[in-house]
């Protein structure tokens, strides 16, 4: 058979950790994950910003699970509407990043090593408070330790893990921003709206919308098993290894 199929086990194991997530979700046991979600979040900020041409001074994340990135853009009409939606988006790509490059690239412990990096670069480049920086250099310590010491199925759950949470953390976050409209006065669809002539909902409404076609594309695509009859060729040459969780 050449066509692709979904994998059961995998597509469970997300089911589960987003189950898991949600049911735990006023945990502090979770809330180094939030405050990972958070830094994807100030990071599409950020890379928005540079993008357009401008620089960034200084990345902030709190206790409180808020976020801050302060840079210096161009004051034009594009540049303002890039990075106000970088936040949005850069959540999102990173769960698709981690999905794809786990299962369907099998680079689970580079996906810990680049992590790790990320983590090292923001907190060298753009932590101006103790805070931000001790968590980037601790989360940093574990993901390297992890991609050392890991079993291979060890970090592809724990890859799994940090992509369905962060999804549901974007999710979530667009939600407040979408019902809320106390959260949605002082988010980035307000500031959106700020530049526009489109109402904050409309542009919280439009975000949700994008994020989640892209985070169930990414997984969709991510949680397929390779075609069975070029695993069957390949088998033919060599060795088999062991299936992927």
């Amino acid at each position: 058979m050449s066509r692709s199929e979904l994998h059961p086990r995998r597509a469970a194991l997300l089911l589960g950790i987003l189950a898991a997530g949600l049911f735990f979700w006023d945990s502090p046991v979770v809330l180094p994950f939030k405050l990972l979600s958070v830094m994807g979040h100030e990071t599409g900020h950020a890379v928005a910003s540079l993008i357009a041409g401008g620089s960034v001074d200084s990345v902030t994340l709190r206790p409180d699970e808020s976020g801050q990135c302060l840079s210096k853009i161009p004051q034009s009409f594009f540049a303002k509407v890039l990075v106000y939606s970088g936040g949005y988006v850069g959540s999102a790509l990173i769960a698709v990043a981690l999905l794809l490059l786990t299962y369907r690239f099998n680079a689970r412990r580079f996906m810990l090593g680049a992590a790790c990096a990320w983590l090292v670069v923001m907190g060298l480049l753009y932590a101006r408070d103790a805070f931000t920086f001790a968590f980037c250099a601790v989360m940093a310590a574990l993901f390297a330790a992890g991609a050392k010491w890991l079993p291979d199925a060890a970090v592809g759950v724990l890859n799994l893990f940090i992509a369905g949470f962060t999804a549901l953390y974007a999710l979530v976050d667009l939600k407040d921003d979408l019902w809320n409209g106390a959260v949605r006065s002082q988010s980035d669809a307000q500031l959106l709206a700020d530049v526009t002539i489109v109402p904050a909902a409309v542009w919280a409404a439009l975000w949700t919308l994008v994020s989640v076609a892209v985070v169930l594309f990414g997984a969709w695509v991510a949680l397929r098993e390779k075609p069975k009859g070029l695993t069957s060729a390949a088998a033919a040459g060599g060795a088999r290894s062991p299936a992927a969780p």
